[in-house]
């Protein structure tokens, strides 16, 4: 008994500058997002008048109401949509722009930098841009070079906002992702591509073989945390298609009922399931990651 309580305290003082470090960080994040997180919770099985009137535990009529409701759905396809085209514009082209980089031999430097300035743009800022880029009036940058009738690119046809509104994304994000992918390729020992050229390995040869199996650990990780990104896509839409439908993200729609509506409980249910997408998400980029530090310590 004396052992283990002489073993308590040792562990107790060794541990005890760090938990005095890290209990202020704790206490603050449990402040600002479990308390909030959790009244979330509570408010989406009551039916809230306002915003200080609490009525009566209704159970789960607010979730029952939410997948009754036309636009939740609505959002909820449309967040399908944003994945896949997420996935095919803005997942493929930074690993297509690392790859083309990496078998560069002149102004390597110049185009990393290059590719990488929209990252250092803010987010509203950038998407500003595109605003007067796509702007539907005569004067907008993409009808007055085609010229002819002006064209409402985020509303005619029906399809084409989410699109476009990936494409600004993709803009902004793919030159961070590429510096990613590139770094990964550049630990791959010239050795390999070396012996590939001795074999009489051609370009796409060497992708195949040496470069696309040396990414894919990151290929996986960066696939999660893409669909983690586009669930909780908010201002893109918001600024660029305004109150159109058809691009209607789950976060527009939530801040929509939660803050224009003033329809709180219903809003706060939607922020439930959203967050239950978001943690099976979380839970599969986990499960990867811990994967690869498992593959990593074996090959070790």
């Amino acid at each position: 008994m004396k052992r283990a309580l002489k073993a308590l305290r040792r562990t107790i003082k060794r541990n005890l500058g760090g938990w005095a470090i890290m209990l202020p960080s704790l206490f603050l994040f449990a402040f600002f997002v479990w308390v909030p997180l959790l009244q979330n919770v509570r408010l989406s099985f009551f039916d809230v008048v306002n915003y200080q009137t609490i009525g009566d535990f209704i159970w789960f009529e607010n979730y029952k109401e939410i997948f009754a409701d036309a636009m939740f759905l609505r959002a909820l396809w449309n967040t399908m949509q944003y994945i896949f085209w997420s996935l095919a514009l803005g997942f493929l082209v930074p690993i297509i722009l690392a790859i083309v980089l990496n078998e560069l031999v002149h102004l390597k430097g110049f185009f990393r930098t290059a590719l990488n300035i929209p990252n250092f743009i803010p987010g509203i800022a950038a998407t500003a841009i595109w605003i007067y880029f796509f702007r539907s009036e005569q004067n907008g940058v993409l009808n007055s070079m085609f010229g002819g009738d002006a064209v409402r690119w985020f509303y005619e046809p029906s399809w084409s906002a989410i699109p476009l509104i990936v494409l600004t994304m993709t803009w902004k994000g793919a030159g961070a992702t590429m510096l990613i992918y590139l770094a990964a390729l550049q630990t791959i020992d010239p050795t390999y591509y070396e012996a590939c050229r001795i074999e009489g390995a051609n370009a796409w040869q060497r992708i195949r073989y040496v470069t696309i199996p040396t990414i894919l650990d990151n290929v996986k990780t960066l696939l999660i945390l893409q669909v983690i990104a586009v669930f909780q896509v908010f201002y893109e839409p918001l600024m660029l298609t305004k109150q159109n439908p058809y691009s209607y993200s789950l976060l527009q729609i939530l801040y929509k009922t939660a803050i224009q509506d003033m329809e709180v409980s219903k809003g706060a249910a939607m922020g439930v399931v959203v967050s239950l997408m978001l943690f099976a998400l979380t839970a599969v980029y986990l499960r990867i990651t811990r994967s690869r530090a498992g593959a990593g310590e074996n090959r070790g």
